[in-house]
């Protein structure tokens, strides 16, 4: 998932605010307790959430993919006073981690957990979004921006993770391999559609943004 050489990435962090001491506790926490950590956004990729949350100051977010919250902490680093961030994920075993956590960070009044399918939680969830980071299952990632384009408000922005797969974008791709599949078809989706301005942002496993025209 890191294509930059690690001298240059270790670089890269030191030169970038450091983690707070609960997203670097959180994210020891995930790297003991927790199975697949690459899943984590880490510090640099947090940083770069922080920071479009920080610039655009936004009042509702929607993260499609909770994991351990500390892509949450980040994005909520930015709310507005009144802001809300709704985070869903399907994995109840995480909740009271993630509530603790969220707990740490002062955050328990602005962010708020949905545990369940995304596909089926989303239109339930009647908001106009200033941001939405998607961070899920592959397969889904054309569905959920087909269920949250419109709620997205003009100015607003959509960052969806590992659009680039851990580089197989740019190889053959094997017939049975449905999440790659998946990410091609969600990249070609974002690419052609008119009412965004986008750009694939190498960072870490690949950033998509999509700001809405």
């Amino acid at each position: 998932m890191d294509f930059l050489p690690l001298a240059i990435a270790t670089y890269a962090e030191a030169y970038s605010t450091p983690e707070s001491a609960v997203l670097h506790a959180l994210n020891r926490r995930t790297h003991l307790q927790v199975t697949k950590p690459r899943m984590l956004s880490g510090h640099l990729q947090g940083n770069v959430l922080a920071t479009f949350s920080l610039m655009m100051r936004p009042r509702r977010i929607l993260e499609i993919g909770t994991y351990t919250a500390y892509s949450a902490i980040c994005l909520a680093q930015g709310l507005t006073e009144d802001g809300i961030l709704h985070s869903i994920d399907n994995n109840e075993e995480l909740l009271a981690m993630n509530q603790a956590s969220i707990e740490e960070a002062k955050l328990g009044h602005k962010i708020q957990l949905h545990i369940g399918q995304a596909a089926n939680i989303i239109p339930t969830l009647v908001e106009s979004w200033d941001m939405v980071f998607i961070d899920a299952d592959k397969t889904n990632y054309s569905l959920y921006f087909d269920l949250i384009i419109d709620k997205l408000r003009p100015g607003g922005l959509l960052i969806a993770d590992n659009v680039l797969w851990s580089g197989k974008v740019t190889e053959p791709l094997a017939a049975s391999d449905k999440d790659t599949a998946a990410i091609l078809a969600f990249n070609e989706k974002v690419q052609t559609d008119s009412r965004v301005f986008n750009t694939l942002l190498p960072v870490r496993d690949g950033l998509m943004l999509a700001y809405k025209l």
